[in-house]
């Protein structure tokens, strides 16, 4: 059984918590956040160790990886801690907001950047890897066109916004996952922005919706389409398009109940509204599938490397909206796997 540290108790620790805690082969034996409430309300909700002091679960030698849930600016330092400790870590997107950091990062870590997976929970979604598995498999051929549509329910908090990094890197950094996911090596971003939902949005600097084109190594073109608001709920889904056929994953809903009456037909209930509830078992098979890489030692997808590149395509179209001009990759990107 992997014996896991959580570093961080806000949000998304306590989504982590509740995966290692509901896995079979992990036990949560230690919880840290420097905020102490924050700490003992994870650790007797999921039974687990708790402190302060990040270096109780870093320098115990008992405690076999660790989980980097905390706020992005730490993220360099724990990561790099942890591995030189000697621990597997599964560290939340991004690694920074800044590409030189994670670039003087790689360079310090060398080789145990195998060590670290990253946090792009939604490669594990049921109804995506599907989708992804049956490409793979080539059901639609060779892949030419791919849609992903990310929506959240309503626009974060005015502070939430004023430190994410801009919608790029705190929420399409997801979706620039899922392309190269599907892709490979992305060489061109043409990206465009609005802001149409939330004036604290616009005053901080950053856009509400976008629409971002990729152009893959290959020659398969992805389109990226977001917004802050959707009035109907949480909006997440992908169309994979080929000579052959196409593939798609629709919105999902508690249950699959429709009603039919005299004004109207097939009324279903509204969408997840919620990130949580949508994607609470991307969570729990992205920890498996962590467990399973530690205990493989063959390395993992998503990697350090692929944390990397998602981010350079995010800058890449902030680049693009700025100037309106389509923006070349530097490549190839660093996604050759890496043995821990």
């Amino acid at each position: 059984m992997l014996s896991i540290g959580l570093l961080g108790c806000g949000r998304i620790g306590r989504v982590h918590a509740d995966s290692i805690a509901t896995n079979p082969r992990a036990h949560l034996a230690r919880v840290y956040d420097p905020f102490e409430q924050a700490a003992s309300a994870v650790g007797a909700r999921f039974g687990a160790q708790t402190t302060t002091d990040v270096d109780d679960i870093i320098g115990d030698p008992g405690i076999d990886a660790v989980v980097i849930a905390s706020p992005t600016p730490t993220h360099i330092d724990l990561l790099t801690a942890a591995v030189e400790a000697g621990k597997a870590v599964l560290c939340e997107k991004p690694i920074d907001l800044d590409v030189a950091l994670v670039d003087a990062c790689a360079q310090r870590i060398d080789d145990l950047a195998g060590r670290v997976m990253l946090g792009f929970n939604r490669r594990f979604d049921p109804s995506f890897a599907d989708i992804h598995a049956r490409v793979a498999a080539g059901q639609l051929g060779p892949l030419e066109q791919l849609t992903i549509i990310s929506r959240d329910p309503a626009p974060p908090p005015a502070a939430y916004v004023a430190t994410s990094g801009g919608l790029f890197k705190d929420m399409t950094i997801h979706d620039f996952d899922m392309a190269r996911f599907f892709l490979g090596d992305v060489v061109e971003v043409t990206a465009t922005g609005s802001n149409l939902v939330s004036p604290e949005i616009e005053a901080a600097g950053d856009i509400d919706g976008a629409v971002v084109v990729l152009r893959g190594v290959n020659g398969a073109v992805a389109t990226i389409i977001n917004s802050r608001r959707a009035a109907f709920g949480y909006d997440q889904r992908l169309e994979a398009f080929g000579e052959l056929g196409m593939l798609r994953a629709e919105n999902q809903l508690p249950t699959s109940v429709t009603f039919s009456g005299a004004t109207s037909t097939q009324v279903a209930p509204p969408y997840y509204n919620f990130f949580l509830d949508r994607y609470t078992p991307a969570y729990r098979a992205e920890l498996d599938a962590f467990i399973t890489g530690v205990e493989a030692g063959t390395g993992f997808s998503p990697s350090f490397a692929d944390g990397r590149a998602a981010l350079v395509l995010a800058q890449a179209a902030d680049e693009s909206v700025r100037t309106g001009a389509t923006v070349a990759v530097p490549g190839p990107d660093l996604d050759a796997p890496v043995t821990p």
